[in-house]
């Protein structure tokens, strides 16, 4: 596995730490629908729908982490959305949501 897969996943495994200690409850994670994929899908404590895009950096040379999604992923994104909403026969909120992770050298990070 890379480096930037492996930093992908530890973004991943904070992210869902966090939701959950914050309510939410994880639906899917790496859902996918034909080539695109959406990182998790969560129920926020009010039962509002949410599509979540993480994005992990281990340093800002390359800008921030939210700096990441661009107008192609977040179409991209909502067409796999559109797939999981008919699915599972959707009648409720939706909401899509970045969640950006700095790692920090020291092994602690940064979320927003």
């Amino acid at each position: 596995m890379s480096l930037p897969q492996k930093t992908g996943l530890i973004g991943e495994e904070i992210a869902q730490t966090y939701l959950i200690s914050t309510g939410y409850i994880i639906l899917e994670t790496g859902y996918r629908f034909k080539r695109l994929e959406i990182d998790i899908i969560a129920k926020t404590p009010n039962g509002c729908l949410t599509f979540i895009e993480v994005k992990t950096r281990r340093g800002l040379r390359w800008g921030h982490p939210s700096g990441a999604v661009s107008g192609a992923k977040e179409r991209n994104i909502s067409k796999a959305a559109s797939a999981y909403m008919r699915q599972i026969n959707h009648d409720w909120e939706i909401r899509f949501d970045i969640i950006s992770i700095l790692l920090h050298q020291d092994g602690s990070h940064t979320l927003e």
